[in-house]
């Protein structure tokens, strides 16, 4: 039987004056910034399996997968 996944997206928006990716998601709930987007995944990755049981009970870690929306600026430097 195949389990059903649950899909938590995490909004990733560049914070120019820190030069890092903040990034949240109230479903888990977890927020953390980091300097690529491949390390703010690790780390709300682990902060997912962290505190999935006790806002998620029931749900299989096996069955989560997070998304990330990012968002940033166009740089006007480059065109």
């Amino acid at each position: 039987m195949t389990k059903k996944p649950v899909i938590f997206t995490i909004s990733a928006a560049w914070d120019d004056a820190a030069s890092v990716w903040s990034g949240h998601c109230d479903e888990i709930p977890a927020a953390a910034d980091a300097p690529t987007l491949d390390e703010l995944f690790v780390k709300i990755s682990a902060m997912t399996l962290d505190l999935l049981a006790d806002n998620h009970p029931g749900v299989d870690p096996a069955s989560v997968y997070l998304q990330i929306s990012a968002l940033r600026e166009v740089d006007r430097a480059v065109a």
